[in-house]
């Protein structure tokens, strides 16, 4: 399992301490189970929150992509039907 982001880390706490304080004012609650209550729906938000922000492309994964996409795009049908490369369709510069 790959290591939280600062972003994600950021967002997730602000939304517990955000949300636990909002929902402790809102619903006037001062026993400890109703306390308890608020606190693990809080943390149960925050964790909503953490998981949902995007995490950033690894550049092994933007350089796999990138070159899928680029083998696919360059492999070309050649007029006798068969498919050539990129490299192979390449005009080549003519000697003046």
């Amino acid at each position: 399992m790959p290591r939280p982001t600062v972003a994600q880390l950021a967002y997730g706490s602000c939304t517990v301490v955000f949300s636990t304080l909002a929902m402790l004012l809102l619903s006037r609650t001062s026993s400890g189970p109703a306390v308890a209550v608020v606190a693990v729906a809080a943390l149960a938000l925050g964790l909503l929150v953490a998981m949902t922000v995007p995490a950033p492309k690894t550049p092994e994964a933007t350089e796999a992509s990138e070159t899928s996409a680029a083998s696919t795009a360059s492999e070309s049908p050649a007029p006798d039907g068969t498919t050539a490369s990129a490299e192979q369709n390449e005009r080549q510069p003519v000697a003046p």
